[in-house]
């Protein structure tokens, strides 16, 4: 689930009873998990896809924080290690004797997010064991990424479930905030300028830069509307708290 503004309702509705808001790159080309291994798909117990992330260390995950947060429901709000599966090594997740199915151990969401256009929308699984693939390292912001993720390839779709990429240009601060009045430079990043974009179920999933792990997909309006970037958590910003 990308956290947009156009489906927020919706996907609430969805994640509260359990159903998938599965939707993924538009505009992208298929890509596989032998060339990038780092990328994982966040299901529930049964195998409905919530989110992407990245392996950042064999038994970490890198993700979105509204990825482990149960929308509409009242209290303690954040899921719980029990109710989420990290899959690993799997260009198509209908294909289940391939990759991993792994156990989460532990859920860490910053303690300041609140809601995804408030920004610090970042997270870290702890999986119940090391997985067996290249992980991938923190980086900082250039010119262009590229983003992952698993699911829908327009706003209207099924889910594909198979693992696809886009390139995007990333847009200066200044016109990020011109386009996006809850726009926070520092601590988030936008990309795109309409026809290639993440979707809703690609939250939590990778923007690369260089090799490296820049941002993760946090929300945006619709799915590669034309002049609508998608916003981004700023990994860089993060370094600190996160430890990597």
């Amino acid at each position: 689930m990308r956290g947009k503004r156009v489906a927020v309702l919706v996907a609430a509705i969805a994640l509260v009873n359990g159903g998938s808001t599965a939707d993924a790159i538009v505009g992208g080309t298929p890509a596989r998990v032998a060339d990038t291994p780092w990328v994982v798909a966040i299901t529930t117990t049964d195998g409905q896809l919530i989110c992407g992330g990245a392996l950042v260390a064999p038994d970490k995950v890198m993700t979105a924080a509204h990825c482990v947060t149960n929308k509409g429901v009242i209290g303690d709000n954040q899921r719980r290690p029990e109710q989420l599966r990290v899959v690993a090594g799997r260009t198509d997740l209908r294909v289940k004797d391939e990759g991993v199915d792994a156990p989460v151990a532990g859920v860490w969401r910053h303690p300041e997010y609140r809601e995804v256009t408030r920004g610090d929308d970042v997270a870290v699984l702890t999986l119940a064991r090391a997985l067996p693939y290249r992980t991938i390292a923190l980086g900082e912001v250039g010119d262009e990424g590229v983003v992952l993720g698993y699911g829908r390839t327009a706003e209207n779709t099924p889910p594909a479930m198979t693992l696809r990429k886009v390139s995007v240009p990333i847009l200066s601060d200044q016109e990020c905030a011109l386009k996006e009045p809850d726009y926070r430079p520092g601590a988030m990043l936008c990309a795109g300028r309409g026809g290639k974009d993440a979707c809703t179920g690609d939250s939590g999933g990778p923007l690369v830069v260089r090799g490296r792990l820049a941002g993760v997909v946090s929300f945006g309006r619709g799915c590669a509307r034309p002049d609508e970037p998608g916003v981004y958590t700023r990994l860089a910003n993060y370094r600190s708290v996160l430890g990597f």
